[in-house]
C-alpha cells in the first residue's frame, strides 16, 4: 500500500509518499510547498525517479495549495494512494488518539480552533478538500498532542477553576510527533534509550520536552503552541498580567481587540520582535555578528530561555542522562546548541565543540553524538521524522481497521 502524508503548517504544507511494509514504511517521494498566501509561493517534488527543481506557482491559500499537492501526486508514473494521514497539531478536548477521520470527527476538530487558531483552521481546510479529491480512501489524523497524554495531572492541570478546566483547558504539549520519532528511532537503533532525557525541538516554533524511560512526563508548551520557551515570532510564557495589559492597550471594540492581540502573541513576537528582522535565523547571527545589538538579544534571549528549561527539567528529572536537539535551529545551527548549553557543565552537561561543528555531510550517522568523553549527559543530533511517524500511525491503524 502507498501512504500520503500531509505536515501542514500556517503557511506551508510538506508532503511525502511512503509504501507500507512489513515493519516500517519507507519513503518514495517528497515535496513541499511553501510561502503559501506571500504572493511567491514555491513548490518542489522530488522522490528516487524524479527531481522536480523547485519553482513558483499560485497558492494564495491552503486550497490552492493542496490542489497543487494533489496534482503532484496524482500524475503519470505515481503510485496510486491508498491512504491518507494529516499532522494535526491540536485535538481539542474531547479527541484523545489518533483516528480516523470521520465526520464526528471533522465536527470535533472545528471545536478545537478555540484552541490552536494559528494552526487548525488551515489543517482542517486541507483535509476537507483532500479527502474530496480522495473520496474512496481512508483518511487519518495525527495530533501533536497524543504522546505528552502521559504527563502527570500535576503537570496538565491549570490552577484556574474548575468550570474551564472542565472544558478542557488543560497543558496538552505540543511537537509530540516529533519526540516520538526520535524515540522510536533510538530505540530501533539500538542506542540506548536514556531513562531521563530532554528533547529540545528548536525551530520556528520551539519547545522542550521532559521523558522518563522515553515517555513524555512534562514540556514547555502548554493549552496552545504560544507558550513556553521564546519562538520565531512567539514570546513563550508571559506573566498573564502582560496580556490583559496588551487587551486594554489595543483599539476597537472587544472582537478586535482580541484580535490585534491574538496576532500580536503569534506573528509579532519573540526572535523577530527583538531583532527586528524577519524570522531567520540565520539572518538574525548574521545581523548579530555585524554589530547589531538587537538582534545579538534575541539569540541571548532565545538561548537562556531554552537553557532555563533544560535546567529545570534536569532538576526536576533528578539528573539528566540525555538531551537530543532537533529541528530546524536544533538540527542546523551549531552556534545555538553551545549556546544553550553554555554554564551547565557544574551538572555534567559538556560538549565537545568539534562534533558540534561537524557539517551534516561529514556526520557518520542520523543519530549523531557531540557530548564529550567525560561528560556524564550524553548529547544528540537527530532529525525529527515527523512524516515517518504519522506513517507508522496510518499503517497501524490501517491494521487494525
Amino acid at each position: 500500500m502507498h501512504l500520503l502524508v500531509i505536515n501542514s503548517g500556517s503557511s506551508s504544507i510538506k508532503f511525502s509518499i511512503f509504501a507500507s511494509g512489513t515493519h516500517s514504511p519507507g519513503s518514495l517521494y517528497e515535496g513541499e510547498v511553501s510561502g503559501i498566501g506571500s504572493g511567491h509561493a514555491t513548490f518542489r517534488f522530488h522522490g528516487s525517479d524524479r527531481d522536480q527543481p523547485s519553482r513558483t506557482i499560485q497558492a494564495d491559500d491552503p486550497v490552492e495549495a493542496i490542489g497543487q499537492v494533489v496534482a503532484a501526486v496524482t500524475q503519470p508514473g505515481i503510485p496510486q494512494i491508498d491512504a491518507v494521514g494529516y499532522r494535526v497539531v491540536h485535538p481539542g478536548a474531547k479527541l484523545d488518539s489518533h483516528t480516523l477521520i470521520t465526520p464526528e470527527v471533522l465536527h470535533q476538530l472545528d471545536h478545537a480552533v478555540a484552541f490552536a487558531p494559528l494552526h487548525d483552521p488551515s489543517a482542517i481546510e486541507i483535509i476537507r478538500d483532500t479527502m474530496a479529491s480522495f473520496p474512496t480512501i481512508p483518511h487519518f489524523a495525527c495530533f501533536d498532542t497524543i504522546f505528552h497524554h502521559t504527563m502527570p495531572e500535576t503537570a496538565s492541570t491549570y490552577a484556574i477553576p474548575l468550570e474551564y478546566r472542565q472544558q478542557g483547558v488543560r497543558r496538552y504539549g505540543f511537537h509530540g510527533l516529533s519526540c516520538e520519532s526520535i524515540v522510536t528511532e533510538m530505540r530501533e537503533a539500538s542506542v540506548y534509550l536514556p531513562r531521563r532525557m530532554v528533547i529540545a525541538h528548536l525551530g520556528s516554533g520551539s519547545s522542550v520536552s521532559a521523558l522518563l524511560d522515553g515517555r513524555s512526563v512534562d514540556t514547555t508548551m502548554g493549552l496552545t503552541p504560544t507558550g513556553g520557551v521564546v519562538m520565531g515570532t512567539r514570546p513563550g510564557d508571559l506573566d498573564p498580567g502582560l496580556v490583559l495589559y496588551l487587551l486594554r492597550q489595543m483599539q476597537g471594540d472587544r472582537t478586535q481587540a482580541f484580535r490585534a492581540v491574538e496576532n500580536l502573541l503569534n506573528h509579532s513576537s519573540g526572535i523577530a520582535a527583538l531583532s527586528g528582522l524577519p524570522n531567520d535565523m540565520r539572518s538574525t547571527r548574521k545581523a548579530a555578528a555585524e554589530g547589531n545589538t538587537s538582534a545579538q538579544l534575541a539569540i541571548d534571549v532565545f538561548t537562556r530561555s531554552v537553557r532555563k528549561a533544560i535546567g529545570s527539567f534536569a532538576f526536576l528529572l533528578g539528573g539528566l542522562d540525555a538531551i537530543v536537539f532537533t529541528g530546524g535551529i536544533g538540527e542546523h545551527d551549531a552556534r545555538s546548541r553551545a549556546e544553550i548549553l553554555a554554564g551547565l557543565q557544574p551538572l555534567g552537561i559538556i560538549l565537545d565543540a568539534t562534533l558540534n561543528d561537524a557539517e551534516k555531510s561529514a556526520r557518520q550517522n542520523e543519530l549523531w553524538r557531540i557530548s564529550a568523553s567525560n561528560s556524564s549527559t550524553a548529547i544528540f543530533l537527530i532529525p525529527a521524522k515527523e512524516d515517518w511517524m504519522i506513517a507508522r500511525h496510518v499503517q497501524c491503524m490501517l491494521g487494525d481497521s
